[in-house]
């Protein structure tokens, strides 16, 4: 009698098993092939294959009442990528794009977070740090289920959205984001949120050290920095690390997908 054969797994890294068999074939999704234009070349690539990492795009950075707020950094600009987020996040969605939002969300111990990260956050070492609460509302600055590290309420989440914390500027580091891209299928990664100079750029420079691709959804990320910086980031990931775009070429992608043409 043939017994009937189940997943074990995220597809496409998934096994077929019963008792008698471990199907280890992984079966291939089935390719979205897009042609996206860049600041330097036309690529052709996968939404089969393809996420996006929105990064930091939470309170304390991004909300005035938040903790960057706190110390006095005008955060209109890291606010900019929210009006184009909520054109792009949808249509990336309809087009089964995995969407991962990748947030500092800190343990209530701060058990590994180092003194070098602690002082970023406070150098006199009498301010208002990592897991302290903010004068304004009590909220605990970067702490994983915190109004401080939730995202802002002007881009909502879904139920099939992913969610990873982050302790480091870089979401890669001492996280599981690495593997559940991996689960995924995910070979190319879109890049979204602030700051672009800082979590944003560490994370898509250790995304290219790890193998993925890497394109930076220019103005769906932002920085509070100098105006230097920016420009360095784009230079950096033009030259270096992977490719610039932008939400109108990736909207243009999707309305134009091969396959879309294929069914016209």
């Amino acid at each position: 009698m043939n017994l009937p054969i189940r997943t074990l797994g995220v597809a496409p890294n998934a096994w077929g098993v019963n008792q008698d068999i471990a199907d280890i074939t992984r079966p291939p999704k089935t390719p979205q092939p897009v042609i996206l234009s860049t600041e330097t070349k036309t690529l052709r690539l996968d939404l089969a294959k393809t996420a996006i990492l929105i990064i930091d795009m939470q309170n304390d950075f991004c909300h005035p009442d938040g903790w960057l707020a706190h110390i006095g950094v005008d955060v209109s600009r890291a606010r900019q990528p929210i009006e184009p987020l909520q054109t792009l996040l949808p249509a990336l969605r309809a087009a089964g794009v995995p969407v991962i939002w990748v947030n500092w969300g800190n343990r209530p111990d701060l058990l590994n977070i180092s003194a070098s990260s602690l002082h970023v956050y406070n150098p006199t070492g009498d301010g208002v740090g990592l897991g302290d609460p903010l004068p304004k509302n009590g909220a605990k600055v970067l702490m994983a289920g915190s109004w401080a590290a939730a995202v802002v309420e002007e881009l909502p989440q879904l139920p099939t959205d992913v969610r990873v914390d982050k302790y480091r500027m870089s979401g890669f580091w001492d996280t599981p984001l690495d593997s559940i891209l991996r689960n995924l299928g995910t070979t190319t990664i879109l890049f979204a949120g602030v700051n672009a100079d800082q979590c944003v750029l560490t994370t898509l420079c250790d995304a290219n050290f790890l193998g993925y691709d890497c394109v930076l959804v220019k103005d769906c990320t932002a920085t509070t920095s100098p105006a230097y910086c920016w420009l360095a980031t784009l230079y950096n990931v033009k030259q270096c690390f992977g490719f610039v775009t932008d939400t109108a070429a990736m909207l243009t992608a999707l309305n134009n997908s091969e396959s879309t043409e294929g069914n016209k």
